[in-house]
């Protein structure tokens, strides 16, 4: 019997010392360490911390580390159509997504990664020409002359930047769309230009959203 109960008294002690354990860290790492870093977080980087949202006119109009479409509708078979009036971002090969123009239309979080089709695969090959063909055309410019990152989307399928070169080979197309000088754009393109990290790491690119809200601001500047 005494035996029995020096089970008991020890499984009981086991229990309580696992549910005191439980308790502590509980608090510990759900509750203090979270509003910890919390708090570091949004005292050292406020901005960051809440999502590196942009700004336009006290609305936020998105994210600086999420790419968005810029459209104006949809045609009859329902794909999305670009608005030229905006810089266009790199194309987005979100899992289950479809094209339109040769443009994929899918910046959805839900569906963010690649496509991961290889180089040589027939269904990648296809959807590149047509991209090239489709930003020739609107464009204005020699397929040879079209970046890489024009026809070609990120692992996330979330990109934020597209290259200076793709940047620039839109500026005169959104400069006559939006009725202004093709110079005052192109300056635009270059304010909004950021290099490599450090000096070496990555490429120079230029944030998509950003150069719209401020393309947006330069239009209604000039009464657009």
């Amino acid at each position: 019997m005494t035996a029995v109960n020096n089970s008991v008294r020890n499984t009981a002690r086991l229990m309580g010392a696992g549910l005191r354990a439980l308790l502590v860290l509980t608090v510990v790492c759900g509750v203090l360490y979270p509003l910890a870093v919390t708090g570091v977080a949004q005292a050292a980087f406020p901005g960051r911390a809440n999502g590196s949202e942009v700004s336009s006119h006290g609305k936020v109009v998105g994210s600086s580390l999420i790419g968005q479409r810029y459209d104006k509708g949809k045609d009859k078979q329902g794909n999305p159509v670009p608005d030229l009036k905006y810089f266009q971002p790199r194309p987005s090969a979100g899992l289950g997504s479809n094209r339109a123009n040769g443009v994929n239309p899918r910046y959805d979080l839900q569906v963010s990664g690649a496509s991961n089709l290889g180089a040589t695969n027939t269904d990648l090959v296809k959807a590149v020409k047509e991209r090239k063909q489709w930003v020739a055309e609107t464009y204005g410019v020699p397929a040879s002359k079209v970046p890489a990152d024009a026809v070609t989307s990120s692992g996330s399928g979330l990109d934020p930047d597209i290259s200076p070169a793709y940047a620039r080979l839109q500026a005169d197309r959104v400069a006559k769309e939006n009725h202004l000088p093709a110079d005052r754009v192109r300056r635009l393109v270059e304010d909004h230009t950021d290099g490599r990290t450090l000096g070496f790491m990555g490429e120079p690119r230029v944030n998509v959203l950003e150069l719209n809200v401020a393309l947006r601001d330069l239009t209604r500047g000039q009464g657009g």
